[in-house]
């Protein structure tokens, strides 16, 4: 049996900008011969549900309307790797293209739909740690 840290959204928690979950049957599937250990880390920032959504743009973390939110995500990611640190995760299942939890796509900035190369703060964090990284479309 293996800790997995995944985001919450995808747990199924009421966690995402606009205040929904994007629950995935795979991760469902998962907690059936593992444990899980869901993790929001905007709300872990302190950010509100529902709340802007923001992208990632440079090092900074930007709402729609123009808010700077790098703090709140930062600190989330870093409250995020303590938690698997504490748990011994041995994976991390996250949400995919979030500015806080992809990797190897996320948006682009723009609020267009548009893709770039790179990783969510959270997921930057993590693999910097040494932890495995996937996304919910990789299981």
């Amino acid at each position: 049996m293996k800790k997995i840290l995944v985001s919450a959204c995808l747990y199924g928690n009421i966690c995402r900008y606009k205040g929904d979950s994007c629950y995935n049957e795979k991760i469902a599937e998962l907690g059936k011969t593992n444990v899980l250990i869901p993790v929001c880390p905007e709300q872990l920032g302190g950010l509100p549900t529902p709340r802007h959504p923001a992208e990632r743009v440079g090092d900074k973390i930007i709402s729609d309307i123009g808010t700077d939110v790098t703090e709140e995500y930062v600190n989330g990611a870093k409250l995020a790797l303590e938690i698997a640190k504490t748990n011994n995760v041995d994976l991390c299942v996250m949400k995919a293209k979030s500015p806080s939890c992809g990797k190897g796509v996320i948006y682009d900035g723009t609020f267009s739909g548009g893709k770039k190369e790179g990783n969510g703060v959270t997921t930057d964090i993590l693999l910097a740690e040494g932890f495995k990284v996937i996304t919910e479309d990789e299981l």
